[in-house]
């Protein structure tokens, strides 16, 4: 299994005064998915938890719905200069009946760890409706125990303490507790981990669920949310429009610049409650 981080020297400067160290970073490489045997699509990603993550993604495009729709997931042959097999290239197999991606799920090039939606094969599959609307979910969430949810994430990022240069993804309950938190170079790949964690424990749908992000809240994580069910999505940074329109859409619930004892609500405020 690839490096989650990799150690290099580097030359430090501080008030002109000149050090040599050795520095830890997050490590990044490509991670082809196949689905049925054929190439998908291809990201940046940190190694590690990499079926997690195609269940994931394979989710928030509707191509499965639950654990039962895949029937083997497995590393492909592929080696790196040393001869050794570089586990950059994984092939799920879905289960009789389940239809293979359409495609508008294609990826005709490189998806980067900051682009969870680009490569996509039309426009039209951006958009995506979900068969686990949170629209009905009536779950409650208390401002503390939302309050409380940044540091929590991030006391929970053990990589990101050794590099800086993680995003995280954190699934908890409505009164806090958390489920699971997966780290990434791409914030789209840790929400994939997520729910890719949720689909291999048969959580799906996430109902009564809260997903707390390090970073922005964007459309395609709004989209990702909504695709597996889940009422309220958190981020400590700003949204965008678009999420703000799709959340609205969707049901969800959206909170953005929670810092502190402070947080934006832009949609569902009604699932907030002080």
């Amino acid at each position: 299994m690839g490096r989650v981080t990799v150690r290099r020297p580097v030359v430090t400067y501080s008030r002109r005064a000149e050090r040599r160290k050795v520095d830890s970073l997050a490590a990044e490489e490509p991670l082809e998915l196949r689905v049925n045997g054929r190439a998908l699509a291809v990201t940046m990603r940190t190694p590690g938890k990499d079926v997690e993550l195609a269940h994931g993604f394979l989710l928030s495009e509707g191509v499965i719905g639950h654990l039962s729709d895949v029937a083997v997931a497995r590393f492909c042959e592929g080696t790196g200069p040393d001869g050794e097999n570089t586990y950059n290239v994984l092939d799920l197999t879905l289960a009789e009946g389940v239809p293979p991606p359409e495609v508008g799920v294609e990826r005709n090039f490189y998806t980067t760890s900051s682009c969870g939606v680009c490569g996509k094969a039309a426009l039209d599959a951006v958009k995506l409706k979900t068969r686990f609307s949170p629209a009905g979910d009536s779950t409650t969430v208390d401002v503390d125990v939302l309050t409380a949810l940044p540091d929590d994430l991030r006391e929970r990022q053990k990589v990101f303490a050794s590099t800086g240069g993680l995003h995280a993804a954190g699934l908890f309950t409505a009164d806090g507790q958390a489920l699971v938190v997966r780290e990434d170079v791409g914030r789209h790949n840790a929400v994939d981990k997520v729910l890719g964690w949720a689909v291999l424990n048969d959580r799906i749908p996430l109902t009564g669920t809260v997903l707390m992000v390090s970073g922005r809240a964007s459309f395609e994580l709004v989209q990702k949310a909504a695709m597996a069910g889940v009422p309220l999505l958190a981020a400590v940074s700003a949204p965008s429009s678009l999420a703000a329109d799709l959340a609205e859409e969707q049901g969800v619930t959206l909170v953005g610049f929670l810092r502190g004892d402070s947080m934006n609500v832009y949609t569902g405020h009604e699932r907030v409650t002080a």
